[in-house]
């Protein structure tokens, strides 16, 4: 979720959003809208992107109207804005006009940032919404919707949407939205699995789950849906990497309690209660061999084999034998 700074006055003079990420950086452009009409329902808004902001154009834009009308102009992609446009928005920053919110959206970078400087010394109020790159960060953006919505949600059922729906913020805040308006009480991981059957069946770290899990069937069972349903094979294997890996740090950290060791080990504590209950048959040259199939299927999908999903299923088989290696021992 966005992050706000200490200065949280939607109708503030100027307010700077920050970062990449494009959900984000519309709903601080929703909000500031949503106040300014809030104050007066017949606010002027105009939306405009650097080509659109010539030089000059951002004082009429802000001059005074007649019936001293509210506005707000909201300015994408500041970063791309010409040198002379820069200066205009320089001069602006130093004396904003009253009744209208002047709103500018910045990748941050090194690109522009004379002007993301200026704006901050200006005493804007800052919005960042930094691009989620990290599955940890689109698990909180989860855990964080559900808290803006008042409602509870287990770490079990976040993880879950996180994994059946994927990196797409939109579709991750949609989903959270209908499971909001459509459930009562606390959401676990039974009701996303209901909602999001056929998504969830088909996600890449299902197929992994299974596999370290030693459940061979249901492993290729969940590998060719996943297929069958676009599931990108590059998406399997690194799923399947992240599994094994996972069982490999952990079998090889001392013993401590769930919170200590996700700490260590860069891990959430119900992952860690979640590979205990996985790695019950692994040994060290099983994870190895498993290991091995992995980087062999991730050249097979990469181009290094005819056939893909036999380099798949080749390495989902020998990842589940793996897991019962200690069995075998």
């Amino acid at each position: 979720m966005a992050r706000k700074n200490a200065s949280d006055d939607l109708l503030a003079p100027v307010t700077l959003a920050v970062g990449q990420e494009e959900l984000l950086l519309d709903r601080a452009v929703r909000e500031v809208v949503a106040a300014a009409k809030a104050a007066d329902a017949d606010t002027d808004v105009r939306d405009l992107t650097p080509d659109q902001l010539q030089p000059g154009t951002l004082a009429e834009l802000v001059s005074p109207s007649l019936f001293a009308e509210r506005k707000v102009v909201v300015v994408r992609g500041a970063q791309d804005l010409s040198a002379d446009t820069v200066k205009d928005v320089k001069a602006y920053l130093s004396s904003p006009a009253e009744e209208i919110t002047l709103v500018l959206l910045h990748a941050g970078g090194a690109k522009g940032k004379g002007l993301l400087d200026a704006a901050r010394k200006a005493g804007a109020r800052e919005v960042a919404c930094p691009k989620m790159t990290k599955p940890a960060d689109r698990l909180a953006f989860v855990r964080g919707e559900f808290r803006t919505a008042g409602r509870s949600a287990t770490p079990e059922a976040c993880q879950a949407l996180v994994d059946a729906i994927g990196s797409d913020l939109r579709e991750l805040a949609s989903a959270v939205t209908q499971l909001v308006a459509d459930v009562d009480g606390t959401i676990d991981e039974a009701v996303v699995g209901r909602y999001y059957t056929g998504r969830a069946e088909a996600s890449s770290f299902t197929v992994a789950d299974r596999a370290v899990e030693g459940r061979t069937a249901e492993a290729l069972e969940a590998l060719r849906w996943s297929l069958s349903t676009g599931v990108a094979p590059v998406l399997i294997t690194s799923a399947l990497a992240q599994g094994v890996r996972a069982i490999g740090k952990l079998s090889s950290a001392r013993g401590g309690r769930p919170a200590d060791l996700a700490r260590e080990l860069g891990m959430p504590p119900w992952k860690i209660d979640r590979v205990r209950q996985q790695m019950r048959g692994w040994t060290p040259d099983g994870v190895a061999v498993a290991l091995r199939a992995v980087a062999e299927a991730d050249a097979g999908v990469k181009g290094g084999g005819d056939d893909p999903e036999y380099a798949l299923e080749k390495a989902v088989v020998t990842i589940a034998r793996a897991a019962r290696s200690r069995g075998r021992a």
